[in-house]
């Protein structure tokens, strides 16, 4: 019996690694210049502790912001704990790193994406590695254009 390497669970530990990482210095220090966090993970996820009217509401997943005012952050290595404002309504919220789908930070164009087989993809956008793969950027390839020679003597006086 072979065995192989299991590519995409590397990723998806090491993708989820930076994640702990980068918290665990906003824990600290708290968010530098203009960064700030869109964060999107599975409320349905078994350790997932969230309000039940916020998981009334968001019944497969939810888009939380981590930016101007986030409270108690608090972060393991299973996951992190946050209390954000809803409508002027602190709430706790505990987010384990294997419920998130995607980590942005768009003031630096940062995004992590972590895919399964369920999710529903466009197969031209997405490389796929194995049953579970990230998507750290997209990049569309413009095929080569042969050179054109231009004449100067036509923006001449």
């Amino acid at each position: 019996m072979s065995r192989t390497i299991d590519y995409g669970n590397l990723m998806h530990r090491a993708m989820r690694a930076l994640i702990q990482d980068v918290l665990t210095d906003v824990e600290a220090n708290g968010l530098p210049g203009d960064h700030h966090f869109f964060i999107t993970f599975d409320t349905q996820h078994p350790d997932v502790d969230i309000a039940p009217w916020l998981s009334d509401r968001y019944p497969g997943e939810m888009t939380v912001v981590m930016q101007h005012w986030y409270d108690g952050l608090r972060v393991t290595d299973e996951g992190f704990a946050i209390t954000l404002n809803f409508g002027d309504n602190p709430e706790p919220l505990y987010i384990p790193y294997d419920s998130i789908k995607t980590f942005v930070d768009p003031s630096v164009e940062f995004g992590l994406r972590f895919e399964t087989q369920d999710d529903e993809t466009d197969e031209d956008d997405l490389m796929e590695e194995s049953e579970d793969d990230i998507v750290i950027a997209e990049v569309e390839e413009e095929p080569r254009k042969d050179a054109e020679v231009v004449s100067l003597d036509s923006f001449r006086k």
